[in-house]
């Protein structure tokens, strides 16, 4: 966010900036144009509170998305700011916000002054603290506060009623009280959308179509996102009842990610994917380690494998409960080494400080993902880090497109005798103990159901070596799971192939 901490977000190098021309059907392209700005705090016209919480929190100067959006959106401007992930975009739309509803002279009884919209619970209670931080506990007399699913929804209540002057919130969340709790919003003055790209995934789309049409449409409106993508699109057509200021921040590298990340790839068969992470664990004991799965029953099983065979670790994907989660993640926020299991959940916009390596045991179907992944490493002015991804043969197409995204990775290699011969022990230990096999059963056909319903023609369910799969849970031979309800893609000579025990 600012200079001064070790893992502030990243400044880059060129930018620009441009107003949407009046006749485009895309409201995301226009001709930009670029000049110089001043990267002081002292440069910005805040109220003196606001100067005054700027001084304390210690940052030297404005990363380069915060020194091209604050002073627009402090002129009211309806702003749309692409940058890397990592850069600053937090403290460039709470600043105007803080600086919006003080300079208003706003109180916690008008209600709400500003909605902080983002898609994950996580990033919620991140910018919930930064949130925290900038305003201190009696530097203002306005409020914050966090409603998101999982918590207690009667108590989000009583505090809405008293008043929350800057809310941050998950889109379901946010819904569910504006249709049920009767707390005051007519005072609305500016909406905030992060992580724009994915607020209109599946399960987001209908809320904010419902959320814009009940909270005011005379307001200033903030969008931010690491990716433009379609959806992105969709949401400013939303979201935006005039032309936005558009920001982007690209870097002098050409590179979608930070210019510090060491990033590579191996090329591997299925059966090994676990041997080679558990190996590569083992070496790697004193480093701060994030590792990405695909889905929540993967990171379940192997959690509970490590766990049980002395390698710790932690979890965190979407079927924990809330304070489970929050709890997760803040253990390994202040861990200095550990390895952290994931899913997606984990890949938006998270300040973790000092990761070292990123891997990403599942590649993602969408390679816009990866960016976000590894951006959880190399955050900061200086930061450093590695990104490793597992492909399987079929599975290299994956690397154009990485490559068309500017994303740049090369080859690394395994060497048989630094991989651990664990997979008799580990068959043996999956077979004997009820609980892991349990789990492990459930993780095999998740995974095989999510391959599956991938969309990109390299992800092909049916080129999936299944004996190489049930290996790399735990099995001797592909268990007997059915998966009659999956749907299965594929050409027309493959559907007719029986899949029941896939």
């Amino acid at each position: 966010m600012g200079t001064k901490r070790k893992h502030s977000e990243v400044a880059t190098k060129d930018v620009v900036e441009a107003e949407e021309p009046p006749k485009k059907k895309s409201i995301a392209t226009e001709k930009p144009f670029v000049h110089t700005v001043d990267h002081s705090w002292e440069s910005l016209k805040v109220t003196p509170k606001v100067a005054e919480a700027i001084k304390e929190l210690g940052f030297e100067r404005m990363t380069e998305v915060q020194a091209r959006t604050i002073p627009l959106l402090l002129e009211g401007h309806d702003v749309v700011a692409g940058a890397k992930t990592g850069s600053g975009k937090t403290l460039a739309f709470l600043l105007p916000a803080l600086n919006l509803i003080h300079s208003a002279q706003l109180k916690p009884r008008n209600g709400t002054g500003v909605f902080i919209i983002t898609p994950t619970r996580e990033l919620a209670i991140q910018i919930y603290g930064v949130c925290r931080d900038l305003m201190g506990d009696s530097r203002f007399s306005q409020t914050y506060g966090i409603v998101i699913g999982g918590a207690n929804k009667h108590s989000e209540a009583v505090k809405l009623k008293k008043g929350v002057s800057i809310l941050v919130a998950t889109p379901g969340r946010l819904l569910d009280h504006l249709q049920s709790t009767p707390f005051k919003f007519e005072t609305c003055l500016a909406l905030i959308i992060d992580e724009a790209d994915r607020i209109l995934e599946t399960g987001f789309e209908e809320d904010m179509k419902r959320i814009l049409k009940i909270i005011p449409a005379k307001r200033q409106t903030m969008l931010f996102s690491a990716t433009q993508t379609q959806k992105t699109e969709d949401l400013m057509r939303l979201a935006f009842r005039g032309r936005p200021k558009f920001v982007e921040i690209a870097s002098a590298s050409e590179h979608s990610t930070a210019d510090r990340i060491e990033q590579g790839y191996c090329v591997l068969d299925q059966e090994m994917k676990f041997r080679i992470l558990f190996s590569f664990l083992k070496r790697n004991r004193s480093k701060k380690i994030v590792v990405f799965f695909s889905t929540c029953k993967a990171v379940k099983f192997y959690s509970e494998l490590c766990n049980f065979i002395d390698l710790p670790v932690l979890e965190l994907h979407g079927q924990l409960k809330q304070k489970k989660r929050t709890t997760t993640f803040f253990e390994f926020v202040n861990l200095d080494k550990g390895v952290l299991l994931c899913t997606n959940v984990a890949a938006r916009g998270l300040d973790i400080p000092e990761v070292d390596w990123i891997i990403q045991y599942d590649p993602c179907d969408d390679p816009k993902e990866y960016i976000h992944r590894v951006g959880r490493t190399a955050r900061g002015l200086k930061g450093e880090g590695k990104a490793l991804l597992f492909l399987l043969a079929q599975e290299l197409g994956y690397l154009q497109e990485l490559r068309d995204l500017r994303v740049p990775v090369k080859e690394y290699k395994f060497p048989s005798s630094k991989v651990a011969n664990i997979q008799t022990k580990l068959e043996d230990l999956v077979s004997k103990v009820y609980h892991l096999h349990k789990l492990a059963r459930e993780a095999y056909r998740s995974f095989i159901q999510c391959y599956a319903q991938q969309k990109k023609p390299i992800f092909d369910v049916y080129k999936l070596d299944l004996v190489g799969v049930a290996k790399s849970f735990g099995f001797a031979v592909p268990p007997n799971v059915n998966l009659a309800n999956v749907s299965l893609k594929g050409n027309k000579k493959n559907k007719k192939r029986k899949h029941r025990n896939y």
